[in-house]
């Protein structure tokens, strides 16, 4: 009986060692997995579809960031990519040989962001890109707010509330956050200041930008971002006829063929 109870227990681990085995050799199976980072007042559902036009090639997961409409800034923007950060080494951990960022609007301007930052991703995909607060402070757009909250953050008051207004797509919406939080995601020469962003990259990677006819942020070609990041081969900028919010979708094909073409 313990002969014949040491064989199943035996054979049990094997089992389990092949089980594990071939989960991962599955994952690396599927050779990507993308993360979905959806623009500012928006939600993780708004890049379901384009999401699913990416599948099987590669696995995909979005987030909900600090910016939804649900949450309204209620972190700082370096935690925002710290959370990034952990779903990237959840895909390393699952086995994904390459791991990229697809960020739509403020997304693709954290998906920037995180590439200056942080660095660990293979590639990123930046679709309508948006929010740019050098150009709103210098507007005049919250800058009242944006200079009051530098005082507070110098002064040791990070964590007063202040009041400002914010812009999205012509809109503006009264927001209302620590002074901390709204240093970080406003300040001209903060981390949402893209071209900055893009002069920084850890290193040169694929950086697909996509830019909608339609889209009144599309301004300026490839020149005022696009051109700052390090040069990659598989670099491209691409125009697509859509509005702001239509060009995840619309793009979502010549995205796909993107990635599969990546060496």
């Amino acid at each position: 009986m313990y002969l014949i109870g040491m064989r199943w227990a035996r054979r049990l681990v094997l089992l389990a060692a092949l089980g594990a085995l071939a989960g991962a050799a599955l994952a690396q199976d599927k050779g990507c997995a993308v993360l979905l980072l959806h623009g500012k007042w928006g939600n993780p559902q708004l890049l379901g579809f384009f999401g699913r036009q990416l599948e099987p090639t590669c696995a995909t997961q979005t987030m909900e960031m600090p910016w939804s409409r649900r949450r309204g800034y209620d972190q700082p923007y370096a935690v925002a990519l710290g959370d990034i950060a952990q779903q990237v080494k959840a895909f390393r951990a699952q086995g994904y040989r390459r791991v990229l960022l697809a960020g739509h609007s403020m997304g693709a301007n954290a998906a920037l962001a995180y590439m200056a930052e942080v660095g660990d991703v293979d590639g990123v995909i930046a679709l309508a890109p948006g929010h740019a607060p050098e150009s709103s402070y210098r507007r005049g757009i919250g800058k009242d707010a944006v200079d009051q909250a530098r005082e507070l953050v110098a002064a040791g008051k990070g964590d007063e509330m202040l009041s400002m207004e914010d812009l999205n797509m012509g809109q503006r919406r009264s927001m209302r956050m620590s002074a901390q939080v709204l240093l970080s995601y406003f300040d001209p020469q903060g981390l949402g200041n893209m071209p900055a962003s893009a002069a920084r990259f850890k290193k040169p990677v694929p950086l697909l930008w996509v830019a909608g006819t339609q889209d009144p942020l599309n301004t300026g070609g490839p020149e005022p971002v696009f051109s700052h990041a390090p040069a990659h081969p598989s670099s491209q900028y691409l125009v697509v006829p859509a509005d702001h919010m239509g060009t995840p979708d619309v793009a979502a094909p010549q995205v796909l063929a993107w990635i599969k073409a990546l060496p």
